[in-house]
C-alpha cells in the first residue's frame, strides 16, 4: 500500500485516504480547442513502467489536490509537492536520480 504526505496539511497516511486524479502536468484542453487535442487530452495518457507524476486529492483531510513521484513497479514514493507547482521540484529529481540513475530528467515534466 502507498503512504503519501499530503503538502498542503502536512498529513502522511495510507493511499485509502486520498484518491488518485491520473497523470499530472497535462495541458488541458476544453471547449474551443481542435477535436484532435481535446481527444488527446482526455484518452491519450502516459502509463510508464517505472517513474510517473501523478495528482492525488486528500479526501478525508484538507481537500486539496497535489502532485506525488512515484515508481509504478515498486510503489516508492519519491515525494509530494502542490498542485500549484508547475515544475518537479529539484530535491525530488535529485531523489529519484539517486534511486534510478538509468532516469532521465527530460521525463521529467
Amino acid at each position: 500500500m502507498l503512504t503519501l504526505t499530503c503538502p498542503n496539511c502536512g498529513i502522511t497516511a495510507e493511499e485509502t485516504e486520498f484518491h488518485a486524479g491520473g497523470e499530472a502536468h497535462l495541458k488541458r484542453f476544453g471547449p474551443g480547442s481542435s477535436d484532435s487535442d481535446f481527444e488527446k487530452y482526455l484518452f491519450m495518457r502516459e502509463n510508464p513502467k517505472g517513474v510517473h507524476f501523478e495528482r492525488w486529492r486528500h479526501v478525508y483531510g484538507c481537500g486539496k489536490w497535489f502532485h506525488a513521484a512515484r515508481d509504478t513497479m515498486t510503489l516508492e514514493v519519491f515525494g509530494t509537492y502542490t498542485a500549484q507547482t508547475s515544475t518537479v521540484p529539484q530535491e525530488i529529481i535529485d531523489k529519484i536520480q539517486d534511486r534510478r540513475p538509468d532516469w532521465q530528467v527530460s521525463a521529467a515534466p
